[in-house]
């Protein structure tokens, strides 16, 4: 089961439904409706391809029994305080918790902060289930790595990190993954070392784009092109191209 369907979610259910059977479930029933018509909003795939997915939409929540694996890719915004707004995490984690059964494989790929999962998350769904981390059940953490626009940089052709509870855990995750995603697995050391690597990456393009932004204003001052600039700097080999 795929819990959220927007741009993480709705490609994972696409590659998958092409070796198991899947649920898609978002809590967004228009968004279901669509889909069963074959009809993306976000115009990742055609209404030919939508209807070659195997899959089941679904709004209501009895969908998710008899699951064995729940990837839950619903978003983490920031509040008006500029804080993490956890509630989607934490609702949807209250959400499986009650169709988990004894060896199910949870697996986030959310972005966190590192020790969200180990601290809050896995407690969360011991309370809720009333099954224990690594004895009843797994849990994995795989950072999504989607760039919206960015066709040939999709979730088959980026390298996918995969991190566990345990080893068998990351072994699950592990073997799941590799069958969609042709660019490579990458192991992370744990689930708080995956992360932190997504929070890096974030940091690093956030600090890029700040930077060209600051750079842009004052070359538009000195009537430079700062496409031009680019173009030209770019030409050293360790330049990062920030078009």
């Amino acid at each position: 089961a795929i819990i959220g369907l927007g741009y993480v979610g709705l490609p994972l259910l696409y590659e998958f439904s092409k070796h198991h059977k899947v649920t898609g479930f978002d809590i967004n029933k228009k968004l279901i409706e669509s889909l069963n018509k074959n009809i993306d909003d976000k115009n990742i795939y055609s209404r030919k391809e939508l209807k070659s997915c195997k899959a089941n939409f679904a709004s209501n929540p009895i969908n998710l029994k008899n699951n064995e694996i729940f990837i839950i890719t619903v978003p983490t915004p920031v509040n008006k305080n500029k804080k993490p707004d956890l509630s989607p995490l934490i609702e949807s984690t209250k959400l499986i918790s009650k169709y988990m059964r004894k060896n199910n494989l949870i697996i986030y790929e959310s972005t966190m902060y590192p020790g969200l999962t180990d601290e809050i998350l896995v407690p969360l769904i011991e309370k809720k289930s009333k099954l224990k981390i690594n004895k009843d059940f797994l849990v994995g953490y795989s950072p999504e790595r989607v760039s919206p626009g960015e066709s040939k940089k999709n979730l088959v052709n980026v390298t996918k990190i995969v991190s566990g509870s345990n080893l068998e855990a990351k072994r699950r995750v592990f073997e799941l993954y590799k069958k969609i995603v042709n660019a490579g697995i990458f192991s992370a050391k744990s689930i708080k070392v995956a992360e932190a690597a997504k929070i890096l990456e974030n940091m690093q393009r956030d600090v890029n784009i700040s930077l060209i932004n600051e750079a842009s204003i004052i070359f538009n001052k000195l009537k430079i092109n700062t496409f031009d600039v680019l173009d030209a700097a770019k030409t050293k080999w360790n330049f990062i191209d920030l078009k």
